[in-house]
Protein backbone atom coordinates (compact mmCIF):
# COMPACT_ATOMS: atom_id res chain seq x y z
CA UNK A 1 0.00 0.00 0.00
CA UNK A 2 1.09 3.50 -1.02
CA UNK A 3 2.15 5.44 2.06
CA UNK A 4 2.48 9.50 1.77
CA UNK A 5 5.76 11.22 2.63
CA UNK A 6 4.81 15.02 2.42
CA UNK A 7 4.68 15.53 6.08
CA UNK A 8 6.72 15.46 8.99
CA UNK A 9 5.85 14.91 13.01
CA UNK A 10 5.59 18.83 13.44
CA UNK A 11 2.62 18.14 11.05
CA UNK A 12 0.99 15.45 12.21
CA UNK A 13 0.92 16.72 15.67
CA UNK A 14 -0.67 19.60 14.38
CA UNK A 15 -3.09 17.12 12.18
CA UNK A 16 -3.85 15.96 15.93
CA UNK A 17 -4.85 19.47 17.47
CA UNK A 18 -7.14 20.25 13.92
CA UNK A 19 -8.59 16.80 14.26
CA UNK A 20 -9.74 17.55 18.58
CA UNK A 21 -10.78 21.33 17.44
CA UNK A 22 -12.96 20.00 15.17
CA UNK A 23 -14.54 16.77 17.89
CA UNK A 24 -15.08 19.63 20.44
CA UNK A 25 -16.03 22.68 18.95
CA UNK A 26 -17.86 21.64 15.15
CA UNK A 27 -19.19 17.63 15.91
CA UNK A 28 -21.83 18.57 18.37
CA UNK A 29 -22.99 22.13 16.72
CA UNK A 30 -23.03 21.09 13.12
CA UNK A 31 -26.09 20.05 12.44
CA UNK A 32 -27.93 23.13 14.28
CA UNK A 33 -25.82 25.16 11.68
CA UNK A 34 -26.68 23.35 8.75
CA UNK A 35 -30.33 24.48 9.98
CA UNK A 36 -29.45 27.65 10.41
CA UNK A 37 -27.67 28.20 7.20
CA UNK A 38 -24.72 29.87 8.74
CA UNK A 39 -21.48 28.95 11.38
CA UNK A 40 -21.54 31.69 14.25
CA UNK A 41 -18.25 34.06 14.29
CA UNK A 42 -17.48 33.14 17.91
CA UNK A 43 -16.48 29.74 15.80
CA UNK A 44 -14.00 31.63 13.78
CA UNK A 45 -12.02 33.22 16.88
CA UNK A 46 -12.09 29.66 18.44
CA UNK A 47 -10.38 28.48 14.92
CA UNK A 48 -7.92 31.44 15.62
CA UNK A 49 -6.98 31.17 19.19
CA UNK A 50 -6.16 27.34 17.95
CA UNK A 51 -3.81 28.00 15.77
CA UNK A 52 -6.27 26.78 12.36
CA UNK A 53 -6.26 30.03 10.02
CA UNK A 54 -3.68 31.51 7.61
CA UNK A 55 -1.23 29.09 8.61
CA UNK A 56 1.32 30.63 5.76
CA UNK A 57 0.66 34.33 6.56
CA UNK A 58 4.13 35.73 8.17
CA UNK A 59 4.94 36.21 11.66
CA UNK A 60 5.03 39.56 10.94
CA UNK A 61 1.87 39.90 10.42
CA UNK A 62 0.38 37.68 13.22
CA UNK A 63 0.72 34.43 11.65
CA UNK A 64 3.12 31.17 12.35
CA UNK A 65 4.85 32.01 9.01
CA UNK A 66 4.41 27.96 8.90
CA UNK A 67 4.83 25.96 5.25
CA UNK A 68 1.74 25.68 2.79
CA UNK A 69 1.26 21.56 3.94
CA UNK A 70 -0.63 23.59 7.24
CA UNK A 71 -2.89 24.62 5.06
CA UNK A 72 -3.03 21.55 4.11
CA UNK A 73 -3.50 19.56 7.31
CA UNK A 74 -6.77 22.04 7.30
CA UNK A 75 -8.05 21.22 4.35
CA UNK A 76 -7.67 17.69 4.68
CA UNK A 77 -9.19 17.13 7.92
CA UNK A 78 -12.44 19.70 7.58
CA UNK A 79 -12.49 17.27 4.62
CA UNK A 80 -12.33 14.25 6.39
CA UNK A 81 -14.62 15.09 8.94
CA UNK A 82 -17.71 16.24 6.48
CA UNK A 83 -18.62 19.14 8.11
CA UNK A 84 -18.67 21.73 5.33
CA UNK A 85 -20.01 24.73 7.09
CA UNK A 86 -16.59 26.84 8.70
CA UNK A 87 -15.76 28.57 5.03
CA UNK A 88 -12.04 28.21 6.16
CA UNK A 89 -10.33 27.67 2.74
CA UNK A 90 -11.84 30.43 1.31
CA UNK A 91 -10.85 32.78 3.76
CA UNK A 92 -6.84 30.88 4.17
CA UNK A 93 -6.19 29.89 0.80
CA UNK A 94 -7.78 32.48 -1.59
CA UNK A 95 -8.30 35.61 0.41
CA UNK A 96 -5.49 35.97 2.99
CA UNK A 97 -3.04 34.63 -0.30
CA UNK A 98 -4.56 37.29 -2.36
CA UNK A 99 -3.34 39.89 0.24
CA UNK A 100 -0.31 38.71 1.03
CA UNK A 101 0.76 38.27 -2.86
CA UNK A 102 -0.27 41.44 -3.85
CA UNK A 103 -1.61 44.12 -1.20
CA UNK A 104 0.28 46.95 -0.08
CA UNK A 105 1.93 47.14 3.05
CA UNK A 106 -0.66 49.17 4.84
CA UNK A 107 -3.15 46.30 3.46
CA UNK A 108 -1.10 43.74 5.13
CA UNK A 109 -1.23 45.25 7.89
CA UNK A 110 -4.48 46.24 8.22
CA UNK A 111 -6.51 42.57 7.54
CA UNK A 112 -3.69 39.66 7.84
CA UNK A 113 -3.86 40.12 11.48
CA UNK A 114 -7.52 40.20 11.98
CA UNK A 115 -7.89 37.29 9.70
CA UNK A 116 -5.58 35.35 11.36
CA UNK A 117 -7.10 35.57 14.66
CA UNK A 118 -10.91 35.26 12.85
CA UNK A 119 -11.88 38.75 13.98
CA UNK A 120 -12.10 39.45 10.37
CA UNK A 121 -13.32 37.00 7.66
CA UNK A 122 -12.45 37.23 4.38
CA UNK A 123 -14.34 36.23 1.06
CA UNK A 124 -13.69 36.19 -2.68
CA UNK A 125 -16.02 38.44 -4.74
CA UNK A 126 -15.96 37.05 -8.52
CA UNK A 127 -18.60 35.77 -9.65
CA UNK A 128 -21.74 37.00 -10.77
CA UNK A 129 -24.87 36.17 -11.95
CA UNK A 130 -24.13 36.28 -15.89
CA UNK A 131 -20.00 35.64 -15.26
CA UNK A 132 -19.25 32.43 -13.69
CA UNK A 133 -15.69 30.45 -14.68
CA UNK A 134 -15.77 33.79 -17.99
CA UNK A 135 -14.44 36.40 -15.53
CA UNK A 136 -13.79 38.79 -18.11
CA UNK A 137 -17.39 39.42 -18.54
CA UNK A 138 -17.68 40.73 -15.28
CA UNK A 139 -20.01 44.13 -14.97
CA UNK A 140 -19.53 45.21 -11.64
CA UNK A 141 -18.02 48.84 -12.22
CA UNK A 142 -15.11 50.63 -10.56
CA UNK A 143 -15.35 54.03 -11.36
CA UNK A 144 -12.46 56.48 -10.57
CA UNK A 145 -13.69 59.77 -8.77
CA UNK A 146 -10.53 61.73 -7.57
CA UNK A 147 -8.91 59.88 -4.66
CA UNK A 148 -12.15 57.17 -4.41
CA UNK A 149 -13.62 54.88 -6.71
CA UNK A 150 -17.44 54.34 -6.30
CA UNK A 151 -18.25 50.26 -6.78
CA UNK A 152 -21.55 49.55 -8.79
CA UNK A 153 -22.58 46.12 -9.00
CA UNK A 154 -23.26 42.47 -7.44
CA UNK A 155 -21.74 39.10 -7.09
CA UNK A 156 -23.47 35.97 -6.34
CA UNK A 157 -22.65 32.05 -4.89
CA UNK A 158 -20.08 33.91 -2.45
CA UNK A 159 -19.10 31.76 0.19
CA UNK A 160 -18.67 33.71 4.07
CA UNK A 161 -20.88 35.97 2.03
CA UNK A 162 -23.36 36.37 5.34
CA UNK A 163 -20.31 37.27 7.51
CA UNK A 164 -17.35 38.51 5.54
CA UNK A 165 -15.85 41.64 7.29
CA UNK A 166 -13.31 41.99 3.81
CA UNK A 167 -13.89 41.19 0.06
CA UNK A 168 -11.59 40.48 -3.08
CA UNK A 169 -13.94 41.71 -5.06
CA UNK A 170 -13.32 41.84 -8.97
CA UNK A 171 -14.50 44.75 -10.81
CA UNK A 172 -14.17 46.76 -14.24
CA UNK A 173 -12.88 49.88 -14.31
CA UNK A 174 -12.86 50.08 -17.87
CA UNK A 175 -15.61 48.06 -19.82
CA UNK A 176 -13.93 48.49 -23.48
CA UNK A 177 -10.88 46.71 -22.35
CA UNK A 178 -11.68 43.16 -21.68
CA UNK A 179 -9.66 41.34 -19.50
CA UNK A 180 -7.43 44.64 -19.04
CA UNK A 181 -9.78 46.05 -17.36
CA UNK A 182 -10.42 44.28 -14.56
CA UNK A 183 -9.00 45.46 -11.11
CA UNK A 184 -9.28 43.95 -8.05
CA UNK A 185 -10.21 45.86 -4.33
CA UNK A 186 -10.03 44.87 -1.07
CA UNK A 187 -13.85 45.93 0.02
CA UNK A 188 -14.47 46.55 3.92
CA UNK A 189 -17.98 45.65 4.16
CA UNK A 190 -18.86 47.89 6.85
CA UNK A 191 -18.66 50.67 4.26
CA UNK A 192 -22.10 52.47 3.33
CA UNK A 193 -23.34 51.26 0.02
CA UNK A 194 -22.55 47.47 0.87
CA UNK A 195 -25.25 44.91 1.20
CA UNK A 196 -25.83 41.60 1.66
CA UNK A 197 -29.00 39.67 0.33
CA UNK A 198 -30.84 36.65 1.54
CA UNK A 199 -28.11 33.28 2.65
CA UNK A 200 -28.98 31.46 -0.38
CA UNK A 201 -30.28 27.94 0.12
CA UNK A 202 -28.38 25.19 -1.30
CA UNK A 203 -28.63 20.95 -2.41
CA UNK A 204 -25.42 20.49 -0.04
CA UNK A 205 -22.93 22.46 2.00
CA UNK A 206 -25.87 23.57 4.41
CA UNK A 207 -23.93 24.95 6.66
CA UNK A 208 -21.65 27.42 4.67
CA UNK A 209 -23.40 30.65 4.42
CA UNK A 210 -23.23 31.89 0.57
CA UNK A 211 -24.96 34.63 -0.70
CA UNK A 212 -25.40 37.14 -3.12
CA UNK A 213 -23.85 40.44 -2.77
CA UNK A 214 -24.60 44.18 -3.93
CA UNK A 215 -22.70 47.03 -4.40
CA UNK A 216 -24.70 50.54 -4.23
CA UNK A 217 -22.66 53.22 -5.05
CA UNK A 218 -19.98 52.16 -2.60
CA UNK A 219 -17.11 54.29 -2.11
CA UNK A 220 -13.58 53.16 -1.82
CA UNK A 221 -9.82 55.14 -1.44
CA UNK A 222 -7.75 54.39 -4.19
CA UNK A 223 -5.96 52.82 -1.47
CA UNK A 224 -7.76 50.30 -1.31
CA UNK A 225 -6.94 48.28 -4.46
CA UNK A 226 -5.41 45.37 -4.65
CA UNK A 227 -2.44 45.47 -7.11
CA UNK A 228 -2.50 47.93 -10.21
CA UNK A 229 -5.15 48.63 -11.84
CA UNK A 230 -6.24 46.97 -15.21
CA UNK A 231 -4.20 44.13 -13.54
CA UNK A 232 -6.65 42.03 -11.76
CA UNK A 233 -7.38 39.22 -14.46
CA UNK A 234 -3.93 38.81 -14.59
CA UNK A 235 -3.87 38.27 -10.90
CA UNK A 236 -6.42 36.08 -10.25
CA UNK A 237 -5.23 34.06 -13.09
CA UNK A 238 -1.61 33.28 -11.22
CA UNK A 239 -3.88 32.04 -8.74
CA UNK A 240 -6.28 29.99 -10.12
CA UNK A 241 -3.55 26.70 -10.02
CA UNK A 242 -3.36 26.77 -5.81
CA UNK A 243 -7.48 27.38 -5.47
CA UNK A 244 -7.72 23.97 -8.51
CA UNK A 245 -5.09 22.39 -5.84
CA UNK A 246 -7.40 22.93 -3.27
CA UNK A 247 -10.40 21.44 -5.05
CA UNK A 248 -8.44 18.70 -5.69
CA UNK A 249 -7.08 17.92 -2.15
CA UNK A 250 -10.45 17.94 -0.58
CA UNK A 251 -11.61 15.66 -3.54
CA UNK A 252 -8.96 13.58 -2.75
CA UNK A 253 -9.77 13.41 1.27
CA UNK A 254 -13.50 12.52 0.99
CA UNK A 255 -13.19 9.71 -1.48
CA UNK A 256 -10.58 8.38 0.90
CA UNK A 257 -13.28 8.54 3.77
CA UNK A 258 -16.52 7.55 2.32
CA UNK A 259 -14.42 4.54 0.96
CA UNK A 260 -13.23 3.50 4.17
CA UNK A 261 -16.52 4.04 6.04
CA UNK A 262 -18.72 2.34 3.67
CA UNK A 263 -15.99 -0.46 4.16
CA UNK A 264 -16.77 -0.45 7.75
CA UNK A 265 -20.71 -0.39 6.83
CA UNK A 266 -21.01 -3.15 4.96
CA UNK A 267 -18.95 -5.04 6.98
CA UNK A 268 -21.30 -4.94 9.48
CA UNK A 269 -24.51 -4.52 7.69
CA UNK A 270 -26.76 -8.05 7.08
CA UNK A 271 -28.72 -9.57 3.96
CA UNK A 272 -29.84 -12.70 2.84
CA UNK A 273 -28.18 -13.91 5.91
CA UNK A 274 -24.91 -12.75 5.28
CA UNK A 275 -22.52 -9.21 5.83
CA UNK A 276 -23.40 -7.04 2.28
CA UNK A 277 -19.11 -6.99 2.32
CA UNK A 278 -19.58 -10.65 1.88
CA UNK A 279 -20.98 -10.40 -1.46
CA UNK A 280 -18.88 -10.32 -4.67
CA UNK A 281 -20.29 -7.32 -5.91
CA UNK A 282 -19.39 -5.29 -2.74
CA UNK A 283 -15.78 -6.68 -2.35
CA UNK A 284 -15.81 -5.92 -6.39
CA UNK A 285 -16.67 -2.14 -6.27
CA UNK A 286 -15.21 -1.09 -3.07
CA UNK A 287 -11.50 -2.55 -4.73
CA UNK A 288 -12.42 -0.63 -7.98
CA UNK A 289 -13.25 2.43 -6.01
CA UNK A 290 -9.98 2.23 -3.66
CA UNK A 291 -7.93 1.64 -6.47
CA UNK A 292 -9.26 5.58 -7.64
CA UNK A 293 -8.78 6.77 -4.00
CA UNK A 294 -4.98 5.74 -4.30
CA UNK A 295 -4.57 7.25 -7.69
CA UNK A 296 -6.45 10.24 -6.65
CA UNK A 297 -4.44 10.65 -3.27
CA UNK A 298 -0.83 9.94 -5.34
CA UNK A 299 -1.52 12.36 -8.31
CA UNK A 300 -2.78 15.29 -5.62
CA UNK A 301 0.30 14.70 -3.31
CA UNK A 302 2.38 14.99 -6.26
CA UNK A 303 0.76 18.25 -7.53
CA UNK A 304 1.13 19.48 -3.73
CA UNK A 305 4.99 18.76 -3.81
CA UNK A 306 5.14 20.47 -7.52
CA UNK A 307 2.97 23.57 -6.06
CA UNK A 308 5.20 23.82 -2.72
CA UNK A 309 8.33 23.84 -5.54
CA UNK A 310 6.66 26.48 -7.67
CA UNK A 311 6.58 24.09 -10.62
CA UNK A 312 2.49 23.20 -10.70
CA UNK A 313 1.38 24.91 -13.78
CA UNK A 314 -2.15 25.57 -15.03
CA UNK A 315 -2.33 22.40 -17.00
CA UNK A 316 -1.78 20.09 -14.11
CA UNK A 317 -3.98 21.87 -11.56
CA UNK A 318 -6.74 21.69 -14.41
CA UNK A 319 -5.98 17.96 -14.62
CA UNK A 320 -6.05 17.66 -10.72
CA UNK A 321 -9.31 19.04 -10.72
CA UNK A 322 -10.99 17.52 -13.51
CA UNK A 323 -10.22 13.99 -12.19
CA UNK A 324 -9.99 14.22 -8.58
CA UNK A 325 -13.57 16.02 -9.02
CA UNK A 326 -15.36 13.71 -11.50
CA UNK A 327 -13.91 10.30 -9.12
CA UNK A 328 -15.08 12.67 -5.86
CA UNK A 329 -18.83 11.88 -7.27
CA UNK A 330 -18.18 8.92 -8.74
CA UNK A 331 -17.54 7.19 -5.19
CA UNK A 332 -19.75 9.13 -2.85
CA UNK A 333 -22.73 8.04 -5.71
CA UNK A 334 -21.34 4.27 -5.65
CA UNK A 335 -20.64 4.28 -2.49
CA UNK A 336 -24.21 5.62 -1.18
CA UNK A 337 -26.00 2.50 -3.02
CA UNK A 338 -24.03 -0.27 -0.61
CA UNK A 339 -25.42 2.05 2.51
CA UNK A 340 -29.43 0.95 0.28
CA UNK A 341 -32.05 2.97 1.97
CA UNK A 342 -30.20 4.46 5.15
CA UNK A 343 -27.48 6.07 2.95
CA UNK A 344 -30.53 8.49 1.88
CA UNK A 345 -31.47 9.71 5.45
CA UNK A 346 -29.47 12.72 6.20
CA UNK A 347 -28.54 11.60 9.86
CA UNK A 348 -25.87 8.87 7.83
CA UNK A 349 -22.57 11.22 6.70
CA UNK A 350 -22.83 9.32 3.11
CA UNK A 351 -25.80 11.84 2.55
CA UNK A 352 -24.01 14.53 3.41
CA UNK A 353 -21.28 13.62 1.51
CA UNK A 354 -23.32 12.80 -1.56
CA UNK A 355 -25.33 16.57 -1.06
CA UNK A 356 -21.65 18.55 -0.88
CA UNK A 357 -20.10 16.26 -3.57
CA UNK A 358 -22.21 17.68 -6.69
CA UNK A 359 -20.43 21.87 -6.31
CA UNK A 360 -17.32 20.25 -7.03
CA UNK A 361 -17.78 20.15 -10.80
CA UNK A 362 -18.92 23.64 -10.45
CA UNK A 363 -17.08 25.67 -8.06
CA UNK A 364 -13.27 26.76 -8.87
CA UNK A 365 -14.07 26.92 -12.41
CA UNK A 366 -16.36 24.03 -14.29
CA UNK A 367 -15.46 20.50 -15.51
CA UNK A 368 -16.18 21.69 -19.25
CA UNK A 369 -13.22 24.57 -18.63
CA UNK A 370 -11.20 22.30 -17.48
CA UNK A 371 -11.30 20.32 -20.11
CA UNK A 372 -10.78 23.31 -22.25
CA UNK A 373 -8.02 24.20 -20.87
CA UNK A 374 -6.45 20.60 -21.65
CA UNK A 375 -7.27 20.39 -24.63
CA UNK A 376 -6.29 24.02 -26.06
CA UNK A 377 -2.95 22.95 -24.45
CA UNK A 378 -3.24 19.72 -26.37
CA UNK A 379 -2.93 21.13 -29.91
CA UNK A 380 -1.26 24.44 -28.78
CA UNK A 381 1.58 21.87 -28.14
CA UNK A 382 1.49 19.90 -31.79
CA UNK A 383 3.76 21.20 -34.07
CA UNK A 384 2.95 23.15 -37.33
CA UNK A 385 2.60 20.48 -40.25
CA UNK A 386 5.87 21.09 -42.53
CA UNK A 387 4.75 22.27 -45.73
CA UNK A 388 5.53 20.29 -49.25
CA UNK A 389 8.67 22.07 -51.41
Amino acid sequence: MFTRDLFNEEHEAFRRTVRRFIETEIAPHHQQWEDDGVVPRSLWRKAGDAGLLCCTVPERYGGAGADYLFDVVVFEEMARSGFSGPGFMIHCDLVATYIASFGSEAQKRQWLPKMVTGDAIGSLGMTEPHAGSDLKAIRTKAVRDGDSFVICGQKVFISNGQLCDVIVLATKTDSAAGAKGVTLFLVDTHLPGFRRGKNLKKLGMKAQDTSELFFEDLRVPASAMLGEEGRGFELMMTKLAQERLAQAIRSATVAETVVDYTVEYTADRKAFGKTIADFQNTQFKLAELKTEAVIGRQFTDACIAKFMKGDLDAIDAAMAKMWLSNMHCKVVDECLQLFGGWGYMWEYPIARAYADARVVKIAGGSIEVMKHIIGRDLFARRAPPKRSS
